[in-house]
């Protein structure tokens, strides 16, 4: 009898902006530190001239908490992340300029 063997890996779930090289990874825990499976995180994006260019990004986790989102732009304003699970919430800064390659460890309250 042949025997099967199931992986239960999860994939990292991956954004690709396609405005730039930066990035930002998450890792998102709840109060309790456990990984939180399908957190929203949601970032505004603004660049271009006089940064009048716009693009909402929104992307899950997967069951161990993480997430990435690459492609930012260099030259962007300020980025704030919005990291939400029901009521819990979270939020994170990203300055591309001074950090294109981010990560990030967000705690839900």
């Amino acid at each position: 009898m042949d025997r099967i063997e199931v992986s239960y890996a999860t994939e990292m779930p991956v954004l690709k902006a396609n405005l730039g090289n930066c990035s930002a990874d998450f890792t998102v825990r709840g109060a309790d530190g456990q990984p939180v499976y399908n957190a929203t995180i949601h970032v505004r994006v603004r660049y271009g001239f006089m940064s009048l260019k716009r693009s909402d990004l929104e992307i899950g986790t997967n069951a161990d908490g993480k997430a990435r989102i690459e492609g930012l732009p260099v030259k962007a304003k300020p980025l704030a992340y919005d990291v939400r699970k029901g009521t819990a919430a979270g939020a994170v800064m990203q300055d591309v300029e001074a950090m294109c390659d981010a990560s990030f460890d967000v705690a839900l309250k």
